[in-house]
């Protein structure tokens, strides 16, 4: 796998994204959006960890180049960025990718805050084949109901965030709207999938989680 840097131009400013590629040729890519904390080198391992599952894997630095050190600080990042702001640089992303590695079919994912762009770029890039949140935050019905991206939904039961109410809520509008949505959601807390924190990380809702992401996008990239 190779590990590079893509240069990214958006109406608030330049920015990169990690890239993280196969050796071999590949014809879908998975977009991956960091979580509060920006783009470190948990971030960095999923992607080579997609990039070996044969995805070019794309993960756009929302923060231009910031890097959270603590909880007061990410949540300062995170409170500071415009959803407007991250919608557009996700955007901006596919459209280098698909012209620098000529890739037509991009999927995808996100943790935490990277959750919430992910269901939002979803609703709002109608390019996107499938979507696979990790407990984001859900956006207004209004928004919600533009969704045409298959996505699987994954959450915590214990999670005090994105709590089983607002799980439930996702589920009450996609219903009401027949949305393409799947919610999966494990006794686990929030940030479950992250291994570089043992207080919530859960390795068996994580490996399952990884599988049924795996096969999501697999169904619907063509991989």
């Amino acid at each position: 796998m190779n590990g590079e840097s893509l240069n990214l131009s958006t109406s608030r400013g330049a920015t990169t994204a990690y890239v993280s590629r196969p050796e071999t040729d590949v014809k879908a890519a998975v977009i991956l959006i960091h979580e509060w904390w920006g783009i470190n080198d948990h971030i960095r391992d999923l992607a080579g960890r997609y990039a070996k599952e044969g995805y070019l894997c794309v993960a756009p630095d929302l923060y231009r180049g910031r890097v959270a050190a603590d909880t007061e600080e990410a949540s300062a990042l995170m409170q500071a960025l415009a959803i407007e702001d991250g919608v557009e640089t996700i955007r901006t992303a596919i459209d280098a990718a698909a012209e620098t590695y000529q890739i037509k079919r991009f999927a995808i994912t996100g943790y935490c805050m990277g959750g919430t762009f992910t269901l939002r770029a979803a609703c709002e890039i109608p390019e996107l084949k499938a979507a696979a949140p990790f407990y984001g935050d859900i956006p207004a019905e209004s928004v919600l109901a533009k969704l045409k991206a298959p996505t699987l939904f994954i959450a915590g039961r214990h999670d005090a965030w994105i709590n089983p109410e607002k799980v439930n809520t996702l589920k009450e509008i996609a219903t009401r709207h027949n949305l393409p949505v799947e919610a999966v959601s494990y006794d686990a807390d929030h940030a479950f999938f992250n291994d570089t924190r043992p207080a919530v990380y859960h390795p068996e809702a994580a490996a399952d989680a990884w599988r049924r992401v795996l096969e999501h996008f697999g169904k619907h990239l063509g991989q």
